[in-house]
């Protein structure tokens, strides 16, 4: 039962299948009221139907996006210092009282403007930023570094699935449950309650894993490793020397302590990557949103859930990939893969005329959501057990800083190519995927060369140490 409550699962699934009932609510009240605005105005012009959802939107992305800059690392400091709960159970509880303002908006007819509010509370709590970023290490710090990768990328895939079943059905929850003639009111309402049922676990039921059980699994599979490639039996007595050779060999062994200059290059680099990636992902995400409502596609309720079930399939079929394509290939291949998965996709999507090409293109992403949990799961290797809160959070807020700043400048340019090419921002997004390859291959070549040194660090002190015997 104890081991049952360490289980982040559960916390994930009903936050997700909130947020895929908030977005979608969010995304058709919005076009909802502007429809109202343009049609009151006496303009019929779709074009300025997307300008104005656009618009939105880009003032939305910043607020949520910026003001988590002035609580997320301090929520880190305290959740490193006091626990990782807090990591989850603020945000979750921002996402809670923020969310309610959406329900009032469709039930008393607020203005839309008061979204932009909740975005602010949502962001002053940690959001996404923060909250991801405490779900994130609670898992690494549950998990051995042999399964870390594994690990991570099945808590993306449960965020899948529970995005999958949100979206197909909050479409028509949207559609045909209803309260006072009011479209939105009950998918509000479901959004919130599973908010509130998460709150409640997190705080009540959730439990801290055992760190002091990780680290001693984790400390005996090192002596393990060490001991095998020095061909010494496990149960056999050593002498002084012999265990100072061994702390020696576990200095060399472990890549964090090796030289520091090259672990903070790989750092940098992965980071780089991660941001570059993310930032061609969350622009594309946002721009898809307008995109799919406007001619040649004109989506309803109903598609715009299915549209979203299809984005949260890739979370189930990038799980699948690392359980196939992690036979092959390292951490680094992975990440290729899944970049490479992404930015093929995204380039189709700049050609879509008709809906089963959107679908084409989801398609062709399937492996879109690798990179990411890997790069964390690698992240997590250069670093210490109690800091993965902490660097998770800056690698979020980095995500986040770069990507709000640059979300506003593709949601321009997207108003700016309507007329021209609407798919042109598409293809910039997939050259961006391109681009963030450079850095992930320049750190598999880093690894590869500290790897090949510390395996002849190893040889040479193995051959020292039967010399001395």
């Amino acid at each position: 039962m104890i081991m049952i409550r360490t289980w982040i699962e559960p916390v994930v699934v009903g936050a997700q299948v909130a947020a895929s009932f908030y977005d979608t609510g969010l995304l058709m009240t919005v076009r909802n009221h502007y429809n109202k605005t343009t049609l009151s105005s006496n303009s019929s012009s779709e074009d300025a139907l997307q300008k104005s959802i656009s618009n939105f939107y880009i003032t939305y992305n910043v607020i949520m996006g910026l003001t988590p800059m002035l609580s997320a690392y301090i929520l880190a400091k305290l959740g490193e210092r006091i626990s990782g709960k807090i990591l989850i159970c603020v945000p979750l509880a921002g996402y809670l009282v923020s969310r309610l303002f959406l329900l009032f908006v469709i039930l008393w007819d607020w203005p839309i403007e008061v979204i932009f509010g909740s975005a602010a509370l949502n962001g002053l709590t940690g959001w996404f930023t923060t909250y991801w970023a405490g779900v994130m290490a609670w898992a690494s710090q549950s998990s051995s570094e042999s399964r870390r990768s594994l690990r991570l990328i099945i808590i993306e895939m449960v965020y899948g699935l529970a995005g999958f079943v949100g979206s197909l059905v909050s479409g028509h929850i949207f559609i045909d449950l209803n309260l006072a003639k009011r479209q939105g009111v009950i998918l509000a309402c479901c959004s919130t309650s599973c908010y509130a049922l998460c709150v409640l676990y997190s705080i009540f039921i959730l439990k801290m894993p055992d760190l002091t059980a990780i680290n001693a699994e984790k400390i005996n599979c090192e002596n393990e490793h060490i001991q095998e490639n020095l061909n010494v039996p496990i149960n056999s007595e050593y002498t002084e020397q012999s265990r100072l050779l061994d702390n020696e060999l576990i200095g060399i062994s472990t890549p964090r302590q090796l030289n520091g200059t090259p672990s903070k290059l790989i750092l940098i680099l992965l980071f780089m990557g991660a941001i570059l990636l993310n930032v061609a992902s969350i622009g594309a995400e946002d721009v898809i949103n307008v995109f799919v409502l406007k001619k040649p596609l004109s989506w309803g309720p109903v598609e715009v859930g299915y549209g979203y079930a299809a984005l949260y399939v890739t979370c189930i079929t990038s799980f699948l990939g690392v359980l196939v394509f992690s036979k092959c290939f390292e951490d680094p291949g992975l990440i290729v893969i899944g970049i490479l998965s992404f930015s093929a996709g995204i380039l189709i999507m700049a050609f879509v005329q008709w809906t089963y090409m959107y679908y084409v293109a989801r398609a062709v992403m399937m492996f879109s959501l690798i990179p990411t949990p890997t790069i964390r799961s690698m992240i997590s290797k250069h670093v210490e057990g109690s800091s993965y809160g902490k660097i998770f959070v800056v690698l979020q807020l980095g995500i986040e800083i770069v990507g709000v700043s640059s979300s506003a400048g593709f949601n321009k340019l997207y108003q700016a190519t309507l007329d021209w090419y609407s798919g042109f921002c598409f293809i910039v997004f997939s050259s961006l995927g391109f681009v963030s390859i450079i850095p992930i291959i320049i750190t598999a070549c880093l690894q590869k060369s500290r790897m090949l040194h510390s395996r002849s660090c190893l040889n040479g002190e193995t051959a020292y140490g039967s010399t001395i015997n």
